[in-house]
């Protein structure tokens, strides 16, 4: 079995641009701050970036990266305290490792528009969290008219940090989802 010992991915010199549609609120938010947290949650990346890869695993296992779609990439194997230039054949699934060992493997990832299930999610990612009326994640609301009119709002704590999966986003995200 392949291990997958780390994983640098650069951040890239640009995001895809704001899909149309925004409400203003929506589209006044850091739209990198938005594809950040869709990039976390998917495989796919739609701008260039490199990302370095070191696997460990045997000859002829096969590896696959887990980003796409790669645009390029170089392989080099430790031996005796360097690193070596090697070439990773394709196997059956993803690369082919040639021999025993630790590998490095500097890919060039990302092109392609996002598609629009990804677009989709953006949208409803942004308008949740720029919901204007503070009602986002919200588990109890009461309103009291006795005597003055009152309003009270409780919501869990953790209800940004679950802001892809309340928002509905997650869903339109789930043939892209990365597994790690």
């Amino acid at each position: 079995m392949t291990d997958l010992l780390q994983e640098i991915e650069a951040t890239p010199a640009s995001y895809p641009a704001t899909p149309s549609g925004l409400s203003t609120p929506a589209a006044v938010l850091d739209a990198e701050m938005i594809w950040e947290r869709i990039e976390a949650y998917t495989r796919t990346r739609y701008t260039a970036r490199e990302v370095v890869w070191t696997v460990e695993g045997c000859e002829d296992e096969s590896w696959t990266p887990p980003l796409a779609p790669l645009a390029s990439q170089e392989a080099e194997k430790w031996e005796s305290g360097a690193w070596v230039s090697v070439t990773l054949p394709d196997g059956h699934v993803g690369f082919c490792l040639p021999s025993d060992g630790v590998f490095k493997v500097t890919a060039q990832v990302g092109a392609g528009d996002p598609p629009k299930a990804v677009s989709e999610a953006f949208r409803r990612l942004a308008e949740y969290m720029a919901d204007d009326t503070d009602r986002a994640g919200v588990s109890s609301y009461s309103v009291n008219m006795g005597g003055a009119i009152q309003e009270s709002y409780q919501r869990n704590a953790a209800h940004a940090a679950r802001a892809l999966q309340n928002s509905g986003a997650a869903d339109m995200l789930r043939p892209y989802r990365r597994q790690k």
